[in-house]
């Protein structure tokens, strides 16, 4: 069983995902992601979530 045909951006049903705005809890910076957050856990922007994710943290 495959999920999105190993296409990039695609969700469980084949088609694009939906974004969501979200304010990264790191730099402040406006980001997108593809899940809505629910504000119990910070959001992290593309760069942020990187560096977070090579530091161990």
């Amino acid at each position: 069983m495959s999920f999105g045909g190993g296409r990039p951006g695609a969700g469980f049903g084949g088609g694009p995902r939906e974004m969501h705005k979200a304010t990264c809890g790191d730099c402040g910076k406006e980001c997108e992601v593809p899940f809505k957050p629910s504000g119990a856990r910070p959001v992290y922007c593309r760069d942020c979530f990187a560096k977070r994710k090579q530091s161990g943290r």
